[in-house]
């Protein structure tokens, strides 16, 4: 049985590709409306999966050359993250069999296609036994996560489940001049995952700031990615949580989702004593320079719109560790005090402190002459 997946994000057509040919269906691809229509009239699939905004021809013209196609028995379902009443009302006034919506499982996808077309008549024999049900999403996600000297401590499982469980999820490892075994751990970690994890390499230690710049610059050239994010590679802050910010964003109209680590009910976070005390002073200290009331802007996890990613990360930082203070007040250059209303502060509902930071003490004790650097070059 032939099944053609039409979809402009290149994350989705992997995923069903696979899942769908594991099964034993006969799977083709395309990533525009024009390029689907012709592999339509070339191989007369059985079934066609599409999603409605495609470039060039948007897929409800799909449905609707489909089903007017003379002698086309062709079943159509929708996958979609738009759901407008009114879109889906008229989906299947065209003659759309199916329409599912954003977020949507792989799991859920096959249930459907079985119900529309039945089981593969013959199952691929080399298929992989390990049952696959990630979550299909609405818009696609890039990762950075900077890297200096983490072959002891980088949780490579954590994040190949992820990557598996949470499919539009792309992570780009960015190795900051690491002087150990980091980049071949990173490498043999990306190795036929390499439309989901990336790596890219800097030869010379910049330190965070310029890490995480390199590797959200490399990521914003992918057109498929709607937002762009950062997360440290020890993961004291979690998946879920991440995810959790990627959900506002997606939700509000905030050009920034940022983290944070300050205690409240319920949530598990844990500093060290003196690390929290000297955090505290740092933070008075910027919510004076940015002249809002920000906790925490160090966490480092955020998510940010990708139509401010230019603006932000241009230019290099001037400082090696408080980026994230720069990036603020560059957004309030921008756009002034309505940037108060473009930043959202979100409580973690974890954070553990991990061993191994590479901020020491040392460099804590620098902050205050760097924060004073700040002040003066962003006034």
């Amino acid at each position: 049985m032939k099944i053609l997946t039409i979809d402009d994000q290149t994350l989705v057509l992997l995923s069903l590709e696979k899942k769908l040919s594991d099964l034993g269906y006969e799977v083709y691809t395309a990533k525009t409306g024009r390029g689907g229509v012709e592999l339509f009239d070339s191989i007369h699939p059985d079934l066609v999966i599409v999603d409605i905004n495609l470039r060039h021809m948007s897929g409800l013209d799909i449905v609707k050359y489909i089903k007017e196609s003379s002698r086309s028995q062709t079943k159509v379902m929708v996958m979609s993250g738009e759901t407008r009443e009114e879109t889906i009302i008229k989906g299947y006034r065209l003659g759309a069999d199916d329409y599912m919506k954003k977020p949507v499982t792989l799991n859920e996808i096959v249930a459907r296609v079985k119900k529309l077309i039945g089981p593969p008549k013959e199952k691929n024999e080399g298929a992989s036994t390990v049952d696959t049900n990630g979550l299909i999403r609405e818009k696609c996600i890039g990762v950075v996560i900077p890297c200096y000297n983490e072959e002891d401590r980088l949780l490579s499982d954590e994040f190949t489940s992820f990557v598996y469980a949470n499919l539009g999820y792309h992570l780009c490892f960015v190795n900051d001049g690491s002087t150990d075994r980091t980049l071949e751990v990173l490498n043999k970690l990306s190795e036929g995952r390499e439309d989901y994890i990336s790596v890219y390499n800097c030869e010379k230690n910049g330190g965070k700031a310029e890490a995480v710049r390199q590797g959200v610059l490399h990521l914003a050239k992918n057109p498929e990615l709607d937002y762009i994010g950062f997360l440290d590679a020890d993961l004291s802050t979690d998946f879920k949580d991440f995810d959790d910010l990627v959900k506002t964003i997606q939700t509000t109209d905030y050009k920034i989702v940022s983290g944070s680590r300050i205690s409240r009910m319920g949530a598990n976070i844990t500093k060290q004593s003196t690390r929290e005390l000297i955090s505290m002073t740092i933070n008075y200290i910027i919510q004076k320079i940015l002249g809002m009331k920000f906790k925490d802007t160090q966490c480092g996890a955020k998510i940010i719109d990708k139509d401010v990613i230019p603006m932000l990360f241009k230019d290099k930082f001037i400082t090696r560790w408080l980026f994230d203070v720069e990036m603020f007040l560059r957004l309030k250059k921008k756009f002034g005090e309505q940037a108060k209303q473009l930043i959202c502060e979100q409580p973690l509902k974890r954070w553990v402190h991990a061993d191994g930071s590479k901020l020491s003490m040392r460099d804590s004790l620098k902050i205050g002459t760097q924060l004073f650097r700040i002040a003066t070059y962003y006034r």
